[in-house]
């Protein structure tokens, strides 16, 4: 499996798993954390999509995907602290992100599947 499938098929499993866990965030957080961390994770899926099909994209690509990450482990350690995520989901989300995040500098930055 080339390098650019294994990260669609990472994020798209870490997708799943995670709009999952905010959906069952307390009602008083959805319409600030559930809506802000799943938009952020649908636009990093969106990103890897336009990069895949944009060689222009992939220059720029990596730099905004990385942010995106950033945001995204920022928002979920301000909902561990909130209880809304045990440290086990923070655990999971953390390594998924640095994962992901690290196919996909070496996938954008000239690795497998370019």
């Amino acid at each position: 499996m080339s390098e650019e499938l294994q990260l669609f098929v990472k994020w798209t499993e870490f997708l799943k798993w995670l709009l999952n866990t905010t959906d069952k965030f307390p009602k008083k957080a959805r319409f600030t954390f559930t809506t802000r961390i799943d938009n952020l994770a649908l636009d990093i899926l969106e990103d890897i999509i336009e990069c895949r099909y944009d060689r222009d994209a992939r220059k720029a690509g990596s730099r905004k995907i990385n942010i995106k990450f950033e945001k995204l482990r920022i928002l979920l350690r301000i909902c561990h602290d909130m209880h809304y995520l045990s440290t086990r989901q923070l655990e999971y989300a953390s390594a998924s992100i640095n994962e992901v995040g690290k196919m996909t500098g070496t996938w954008l930055k000239g690795g497998v599947g370019s």
